[in-house]
């Protein structure tokens, strides 16, 4: 027997909803902010490239964020000696999977793959999982095999099950908790990982901001234009009307 048409889209949209049920916060990035873009590129080098590449991102794109060359080799060249080199990684991919499971996926284009705020979110929502063969879980990811990286600065979370009835449907709510501080306040973290998110929304689109500065002055220019596109049209039309 076929399903119906509206069958299968609300099975879809059912499969989509119990997939996506953590709702994502608002990264609010500013992909002009070149200190944050820097601070994120930094994060991203110090915790990210130890286990996840970005092969379509080279060092001596950093320079496009106001770094210097010699910055660049002084502060985040670890994994190479050469500043027009991509940022890839010495590990072993078979050394990887046997890890954790599954091999970390290149970043290079995380940010158009994943949405911003589900980045923003995910970073946010790691907890604490003795079940789990790394010891940590996430919220947003449900048994995703990354460990958390980030947790010294932003501390341990556990997750406390509250369960709410309303008109005699019980509902199950998850909520974090934080138990063992970090390095980091609250604030600082979420920052943090704002401006991490924001480098990697650069890094997926680099020339993003600068097609749409240049792509403001065509517009401004067709707007000047059309003030003498529209005299002239007058003068030729002026006998005819």
């Amino acid at each position: 027997m076929k399903a119906s048409l509206p069958a299968v889209f609300f099975l879809l949209v059912a499969v989509c909803a119990s997939a996506d049920e953590h709702r994502l916060d608002s990264a609010n990035i500013d992909p002009q902010d070149a200190i944050s873009l820097q601070r994120g590129a930094r994060t991203f080098v110090n915790y990210c490239l130890n286990c996840h590449s970005a092969n379509a991102m080279r060092y001596n794109r950093l320079m496009d964020l106001g770094l210097t060359e010699q910055q660049i080799k002084d502060n985040l060249l670890f994994t190479t000696e050469k500043i027009g080199d991509a940022m890839s990684i010495s590990a072993n991919r078979k050394d990887q999977k046997e890890w954790f499971g599954v091999e970390p996926p290149d970043l290079s284009v995380i940010a158009r793959s994943r949405s911003i705020d589900w980045l923003y979110t995910y970073l946010r929502t790691f907890y604490r999982d003795e079940k789990r063969s790394t010891g940590w879980n996430n919220l947003t990811f449900p048994n995703v095999a990354m460990p958390h990286a980030l947790w010294q600065l932003q501390g341990i979370q556990t997750v406390k099950t509250e369960i709410e009835e309303h008109g005699g449907h019980k509902s199950e709510h998850r909520q974090l908790v934080l138990e063992t501080p970090g390095s980091m306040s609250s604030l600082e973290y979420d920052n943090l990982t704002r401006d991490l998110v924001n480098f990697l929304s650069y890094m997926a689109e680099p020339e993003k901001l600068k097609r749409s500065q240049i792509g403001i002055l065509v517009l401004l220019f067709l707007l000047l234009l059309l003030v003498p596109a529209w005299l002239l049209k007058k003068e030729y039309w002026k006998d005819v009307h």
